[in-house]
């Protein structure tokens, strides 16, 4: 969870123990340049595909994932970010922030989108992701890229492609940043 999300998450300041780094800053590249390999594969190329990175934690993803899809196929791919926090079942219990936008680069009609989000969890997240997506065009396809899917699915959402599969106690927490990706619990201050 995003370091600006745990600020304002129950428990209020909150404060995120890591216990065990799960992968390295490097896992994290290999993974990511893995993932694109599979997108171009899978849409043979990257000619309609359009990279949408989920607030917060998703959007750092999917710039690092654009520039590995512009290396392997020599052309850039349109980049876009999306807030969902007005479109999730739980408003009101989430923090709503000011500073994360939605940026979408033109019409989605008949494009394939891929989202991008940190951490897969209940589900819930990509669901409000998919009603926002409609409000930008009538995509092709969409398509879900994680780093890590920690299990725990309360809607039936599986993604195309994984970082890394991590099964996860309920309490816990997975941290994805700049530094790799940590396992630990949110602790009260």
């Amino acid at each position: 969870m995003a370091e600006r999300e745990r600020s304002h998450t129950r428990p209020l300041g909150g404060v995120f123990v890591a216990h065990s780094q799960v992968l390295s800053p490097s896992d994290v590249q290999r993974a990511l340049t893995r993932m694109s390999h599979e997108v171009v594969e899978r849409n043979g190329g990257i000619e309609d595909i359009v990279l949408v990175g989920l607030q917060t934690g998703g959007v750092p993803l999917a710039a690092r994932m654009a520039e590995v899809l512009g290396q392997i196929e020599a052309a850039d791919v349109p980049l876009g970010t999306l807030d969902v926090a007005f479109y999730r079942d739980d408003i009101g219990l989430r923090p709503v922030l000011p500073e994360a936008v939605t940026n979408i680069p033109g019409d989605l009609t008949g494009k394939v989108v891929v989202l991008v989000d940190d951490v897969l969890f209940t589900g819930r997240t990509i669901r409000a992701a998919l009603n926002a997506l409609n409000d930008f065009g009538r995509a092709r396809a969409v398509q879900l890229a994680v780093m890590v899917d920690r299990g725990h699915r309360e809607l039936p959402i599986r993604p195309d492609y994984v970082g890394k599969n991590l099964p996860t106690r309920r309490e816990e927490m997975v941290d994805v940043g700049a530094e790799g990706v940590w396992i630990g619990t949110l602790e009260h201050k």
